[in-house]
């Protein structure tokens, strides 16, 4: 069994897991297209389902993040990427993943947790 995302006008529609042949030969009556998503892939690395670490095999890993409704999928570099989170932030074309103008500092190590500030254009430190 494998993921398939539909994808109409370029947007994700749905998540099916299906076997390919039921895909290639499926017919419905809704627009879109079914392309193949991995799971287990994200950020252009194929991760083990296991151990969680970067698998030995990285020709598993597909369209370089698994597709969600409402993420795009780029014709062009062949990839599932979720919506942009706020309007500073820029598309890393190699992993297809959101980057914040300014990195995110470390984790603090005592269950605090960063957040994004738009609109003073930092991470700002939440208890």
């Amino acid at each position: 069994m494998a993921h398939f995302a539909r994808v109409a006008g370029g947007i994700v529609q749905d998540i099916m897991v299906a076997e390919q042949g039921f895909i290639d030969n499926y017919v419905c009556d809704k627009p879109g297209k079914w392309i193949q998503t991995s799971y287990n892939t994200r950020g252009g690395i194929h991760y083990d389902p296991n151990t969680g670490q970067p698998s030995e095999d990285q020709s598993k890993a597909l369209r370089k993040n698994y597709a969600g409704r409402g993420h795009t999928y780029d014709k062009r570099l062949d990839a599932f990427y979720a919506p942009q989170p706020y309007p500073s932030w820029t598309l890393n074309e190699t992993t297809c993943l959101w980057e914040a103008p300014v990195e995110q500092p470390s984790d603090p190590g005592d269950g605090s947790i960063w957040r994004w500030n738009e609109t003073e254009q930092q991470w700002d430190l939440i208890s």
